[in-house]
């Protein structure tokens, strides 16, 4: 169980650390108007992830109830999806490009409620949660719908706690990589190796 829980805990830090339009969006916001405003985003975005987490628990639980098969086909789902985000990392672009011509100045309120809704609004998120959480379930004892809100809670608390990192550090941290060239190659190929190691883990 702990070395699932570990498991899962690393595989959120690096996923967390990689290049997206979330911490992007976080870092961003923080160079332009302050941490102030970058950790208003931030705390937007995580609680949106509770919603996710609640919809994957009650509904994924539900269908464990009802057939073992068909839980196996979304860990098939899972393991795919995870693989299918591997090769658009592949593809992509490695260098990371920060601009603040077009950021808009809001207050922090603002900034929250924009986080949260970009969060529980972007089906993504879903397919991804119902991508990565089933395959890391860490006992046949305790009821799935309480394992999916602790792996809901680990990954909210370690993106909570890396996103506001990268707010309060934004300014070293966008210097750093635009003064270094290879960050975002290397960025790019620990996802992908993170996603393909994933999606095998899923299906062992």
């Amino acid at each position: 169980m702990i070395e699932t829980l570990i498991s899962f805990a690393f595989a959120t830090s690096i996923l967390a650390l990689a290049p997206g339009p979330d911490n992007i969006f976080v870092l961003m916001q923080s160079i332009v108007n302050g941490k102030k405003y970058g950790l208003a985003t931030v705390f937007g975005l995580i609680s949106g992830c509770l919603v996710h987490t609640t919809l994957l628990a009650f509904g994924v639980s539900a269908i464990i109830k009802e057939s073992e098969n068909l839980f196996f086909i979304i860990k098939i789902f899972g393991a795919t999806y995870l693989l299918y985000l591997a090769f658009k990392v592949y593809k992509s672009d490695a260098s990371i490009v920060l601009s603040n011509n077009n950021v808009v100045k809001k207050s922090t309120k603002q900034l929250f409620k924009q986080g949260f809704i970009m969060n529980v609004l972007n089906p993504k998120v879903s397919i991804f949660f119902l991508a990565f959480f089933p395959g890391f379930l860490f006992s046949d004892k305790i009821n799935p719908i309480v394992q999916f809100y602790v792996l809901g809670l680990i990954f909210m608390l370690i993106s909570l706690l890396i996103f506001s990192l990268i707010a309060i550090l934004a300014g070293t941290i966008s210097e750093k990589i635009k003064e270094n060239n290879k960050i975002g190659f290397y960025l790019k190929w620990i996802q992908v190796v993170v996603f393909i190691l994933i999606a095998v883990f899923i299906m062992i």
